[in-house]
């Protein structure tokens, strides 16, 4: 009770702040694994894509029911990608917003810029190529600081390093697809669009790998070092 006589309401049980973390984990572990899945059908669809055009010589030959196919296949594989990519990073990016929050109260006075930016830096154009990364580092590294030798392994921040690269690399990559894609004026334009297109869609599944191990090893440092 406060001096005024008015109750105030008490703060989180500990054990209830880390069992709510740990549900929040396992969603984004979830969520992706569903990125990876549509990922992977995506691949199929262009894979699938590319091997019909080989075995018919080309667009030109072939069946105007199997075109039609084929660019179904491919509207189902982008709503699918969408739905979970988007699902995926407002879980994600409330996760990471919460892991920031508990880095810096953990290690009060170490961390330059405020729990917000755990949020803010995903939605600044450009820096959101670099200053999530930052972040994820800063973290890594208090992490790294904060927890016993044992879970620490040889201090390498390859987790990291292959999480943010596979992810920018397949996002440059599906973008450039995109726009091969759609300004594709002959057969050739069109299977250089669908090999990139693959190629973003595998990476990607590497990224969700990597993300999820990044996510699993700093939420278990966080939680060895309250």
């Amino acid at each position: 009770m406060s001096a005024s006589g008015v109750l105030s309401p008490r703060p989180p049980l500990p054990g209830r702040a880390a069992g709510r973390r740990d549900v929040l984990l396992t969603t984004v572990c979830a969520s992706l694994a569903a990125v990876a899945a549509a990922d992977v059908f995506a691949a199929y669809v262009g894979i699938s894509a590319r091997a019909g055009v080989d075995a018919d010589e080309g667009f030109t030959f072939a069946s105007q029911e199997q075109l039609s196919r084929i660019e179904r296949l491919f509207q189902i594989s982008d709503q699918l990608h969408a739905v979970a990519l988007l699902a995926c990073a407002a879980v994600f990016i409330t996760w990471f917003h919460q892991a920031y929050r508990t880095a810096g109260a953990q290690a009060p006075g170490r961390f330059r810029k405020g729990p917000g930016w755990g949020v803010g830096a995903w939605f600044i154009p450009f820096a959101c190529l670099w200053l999530p990364y930052r972040i994820a580092v800063d973290m890594w590294s208090e992490g790294l600081r904060r927890a016993p030798a044992a879970m620490r392994g040889n201090g390498s921040f390859l987790a990291v390093n292959l999480w943010w690269g596979s992810f920018v690399g397949s996002v440059l990559l599906q973008q450039y697809a995109a726009l091969l894609y759609r300004s594709a004026a002959d057969l050739d334009a069109y299977l250089d669009a669908v090999t990139l297109g693959v190629a973003g869609d595998v990476l990607n599944v590497v990224a969700a790998a990597a993300a999820a191990h990044f996510a699993v090893r700093l939420h278990r440092m966080q939680a060895s070092g309250a």
